[in-house]
């Protein structure tokens, strides 16, 4: 017996479709009943690849007494947290202020008109951990709504009130410092786990934005924070959050040193992670970072691809009811599938012994156990020899785990995190000058372009030949900043022209004026309790520290000061609690950075036809200038945009030319790809 979930699109929701649960989608018709029955709201946001949202289901929303609790006190409500972002903001809220930890699944009850007024995150079903049992949270909540509901009604209006207070508070405006990234990145620092990289203890996330903070720093002059990343980043890639055999990050470690993770994939932390090494390549030359960038890029081109070439959501935690089943190993599979040479040297390189790592379950999360120069030394033969091996087990190893039940992979279309994927890909392939994740990303491009963008509005999902829900601050933001990176790794003038819409449409639904801010959904939206307007980075760049560096580059590219002007304004408004939280405004320091010191503009004078430009083009894109403009510019352009700043100079005898502007001030002109790259360095 299925319920109504059945006929929605969302994989998460149809998860639970066959649960004994009385579920209703976010919409009319659920509060149409919750105020005609006077019943409280249950409201329950999750995502399919979230473990502990799997853990409740099977511990309570399948269970026929807990399900028929539910049904008898309560109108019960399922959101998918990644079609609908801003009911998951607002409602995480109310965890935090109610002193807790949010995360998911998340566990709200409201009032008929969307009030919420109590809030949790996960319960068992019996009591645990310290937490009461759901039944008795259930009760307990409907004892209070039948007899205590002055109270009920009381802390409801008084939890919206912070809400709305909590999202329209501004700061005051203050100038950016040009110093702005080395202070955030100090103070990142006192955070920095010098031990074993990255920040704080267990869990542990890449912090990717944070990360990228201070490799800023390094390039505005402050060597020890490239040390710290450097530190962070070999650690992520020795240890289990790396997939070893397939490619891929997985969602965070359980523990302070990367072993063992949480091993979902998501789209969003393997295109921000992609995008680091590529940047860390540009500023070390590490091949172990280009091979970093491709095996990401593999991984989404198998595991993550459409038909048509856009990115699916995540792949699970789970598989076969357990978590990191599919990825985790014993030494008798090692044996068995690999010669006697090639099982010795995996199983020291790759950490795998009797007992395990993974939960005493006696199976092994596959990480970079030692060096394989010791891993030579202790078998007494060459490095070549362990690494022909390795190779040869990896390749092995990898066929064989495709044979087992793969984690459930949601294939959502999200236009949000195709953005991420899209420009991390057009990004790396100028770093590592490899035309391939070009190709990728201008593909995907393509396909999202064409399935979620009509010309004038832009939806965030694309699911089963249906493009639904109308697209966020977010959604705008990500997807445009890709087009910007599609054009400055292609010339592609449709990219640039497609961000330009994309970022006007953004200012006409989101941008208010009287506020000076962005707000998350639409201006026009009606079924939200507030209009948050957070500039806080969580799992994925916040929507209003996204649509500043589109506005930004957008600018310098057309020449359009009325991008620079709101960017601006955005920035100024932020600075003070992005010095204070630097942890929370990463991806906003980026475009303070971007706008402090102001962007390095590259143009390329050259014909369209001339391939001689591509030598200086490749020289632009490798370059470790983390706050680049780059422009193929016609000799023939006039005084357009980024070409207004060459004052009518134009090619140097007849050569493809390259000039490098900073401060608006313009050098010489350079037609030596050598020179041009001597030039970039300083």
């Amino acid at each position: 017996m299925s319920n109504r979930l059945a006929n929605e699109r969302s994989p998460y929701l149809r998860q639970h479709a066959h649960n004994p649960v009385e579920w209703y989608p976010w919409g009319d018709e659920a509060l149409a009943r919750a105020a005609a029955e006077d019943k409280p709201i249950l409201l329950s946001i999750g995502y399919s690849a979230c473990h502990w949202c799997h853990v409740m289901e099977r511990e309570s929303f399948d269970d026929p007494a807990t399900a028929a609790l539910m049904n008898e006190l309560f109108v019960n409500v399922k959101v998918d947290r990644e079609e609908r972002p801003d009911l998951d903001q607002i409602y995480q809220l109310v965890v935090q202020m109610m002193g807790r930890s949010g995360g998911w699944p998340l566990t709200v009850f409201l009032t008929p008109e969307r009030r919420p007024f109590y809030a949790g995150t996960y319960f068992p079903p019996v009591e645990r951990y310290g937490m009461p049992s759901f039944a008795t949270v259930l009760r307990a909540v409907r004892e209070a709504w039948d007899h205590r509901r002055d109270e009920i009604v009381r802390t409801a209006d008084e939890l919206t009130s912070d809400i709305v207070r909590a999202t329209t508070t501004r700061s005051e405006a203050r100038d950016v410092p040009a110093d702005v990234v080395i202070r955030a990145a100090k103070k990142l620092s006192t955070r920095f786990d010098e031990t074993h990289g990255g920040f704080g203890s267990r869990p542990k996330f890449p912090n990717t934005m944070a990360l990228d903070v201070m490799l800023r720093a390094a390039h505005a002059g402050d060597a020890t924070m490239g040390e710290r990343v450097r530190k962070a980043l070999d650690a992520m890639r020795a240890g289990g959050i790396w997939d070893h055999l397939g490619g891929g990050f997985h969602r965070y470690s359980t523990d302070e040193r990367w072993l063992v993770p949480h091993f979902e994939k998501m789209l969003y932390d393997n295109a921000l992670l992609m995008r680091l090494y590529a940047d860390a390549f540009r500023a070390w030359g590490d091949t172990r970072d280009a091979d970093t960038v491709r095996a990401i890029a593999s991984w989404a081109a198998r595991e993550m691809t459409d038909a048509e070439g856009a990115f699916y959501a995540t792949q699970d935690a789970d598989s076969e009811g357990e978590e990191g089943k599919f990825f985790v190993w014993r030494p008798e599979e090692l044996d068995a599938l690999l010669t006697r040479e090639e099982s010795a040297v995996a199983k020291l390189a790759w950490g795998v012994a009797e007992g395990g790592n993974f939960e005493h379950s006696g199976a092994t999360v596959l990480h970079a156990n030692r060096p394989l120069d010791a891993v030579a030394t202790r078998l007494g033969i060459s490095i070549d020899d362990v690494r022909a091996r390795l190779e040869s087990a990896r390749t092995k190893l990898f066929a064989a785990r495709e044979q087992r039940p793969k984690p459930f992979r949601d294939e959502k279309v999200i236009a949000t995190w195709n953005g991420l994927m899209i420009g991390a890909l057009a990004d790396a392939s100028g770093a590592l000058g490899d035309r391939t994740l070009l190709e990728m990303a201008q593909r995907a491009l393509a396909s999202v372009r064409a399935r979620l963008w009509d010309g004038t509005s832009l939806r965030r999902v694309w699911m089963e030949g249906e493009a639904r829900i109308d697209a966020f601050l977010e959604d705008h933001a990500d997807l445009a900043a890709a087009a910007i990176d599609v054009h400055e790794a292609s010339g592609d003038r449709d990219a640039l022209e497609l961000a330009r819409a994309l970022v006007d449409r953004a200012i006409e639904r989101f941008w208010d004026e009287d506020e000076q801010s962005f707000r998350f959904a639409a201006k026009d939206a009606r079924d939200l309790i507030a209009h948050t307007r957070d500039a806080y980075d969580h799992a994925v760049p916040s929507g209003t520290s996204s649509i500043a560096h589109a506005l930004l580059r957008l600018g310098a590219h057309l020449g359009e000061g009325r991008y620079e002007r709101i960017a601006e304004s955005v920035l100024r408004a932020n600075v003070g609690s992005a010095l204070e939280q630097p942890m929370g405004f990463g991806h906003l320091i980026g475009a303070m950075d971007r706008y402090a010191r102001g962007a390095t503009e590259v143009m390329i004078v050259a014909r369209e036809d001339d391939d001689a430009a591509e030598a200086l083009l490749d020289v632009a894109r490798r370059a470790w200038a983390p706050n680049r403009v780059l422009a193929r510019i016609d000799p023939g352009a006039g005084d357009v945009g980024l070409a207004s700043r060459l004052g009518g100079r134009g090619q140097k005898d007849g050569a493809p030319t390259a000039y490098v502007c900073r401060a608006r001030a313009c050098g010489l002109a350079l037609t030596s790809p050598d020179d041009l790259a001597r030039d970039l360095e300083d």
